[in-house]
C-alpha cells in the first residue's frame, strides 16, 4: 500500500529505516480495513512526492507489525508520528488535512 515515494516498515526493518535515519521520518500507523486510513493514503503519497529528500515518509500496518505499534502508544488509527534522531518529535491522529501534515513537518 506504499508508493514510489513511502516505505512499508515492519518489525524487521523499523530500527533501520526510522530510527535510525539520516532524515526526519513521519511514519503513517494505518490498517487496510481502516476507512479514514485508506483516505489518507493519497494525501500521504503527496506529501511524500513533495518532501521527497527532505522527509522520509513510511507506512506501518499495524495488523502486521502490532508490536510496533505498541511500543508508539498508537490506541487510534490512522496516527502519523514524527521521528527525527530517533526521537518523538510530535503526532497527529485521525484523518487530517494535507496542511496538518505540512504544519507537523514544519517541526523539524
Amino acid at each position: 500500500m506504499a508508493g514510489e515515494h513511502v516505505l512499508n516498515i515492519s518489525d524487521h526493518n523499523f530500527d533501520e529505516e526510522v530510527l535510525n535515519s539520516d532524515l526526519p521520518v513521519l511514519v503513517d500507523f494505518w490498517a487496510p480495513w481502516c476507512g479514514p486510513c485508506m483516505a489518507l493514503g493519497p494525501v500521504i503519497e503527496n506529501v511524500a512526492a513533495e518532501q521527497a529528500g527532505k522527509i522520509k515518509v513510511c507506512k506501518v500496518n499495524v495488523d502486521d507489525s502490532p508490536s510496533i505499534a505498541a511500543r508508539f502508544g498508537v490506541r487510534s488509527i490512522p496516527t502519523l508520528v514524527l521521528i527525527n534522531n530517533g526521537e518523538i518529535i510530535d503526532q497527529v491522529v485521525g484523518g487530517v488535512p494535507k496542511g496538518i501534515i505540512n504544519e507537523l513537518l514544519k517541526k523539524v
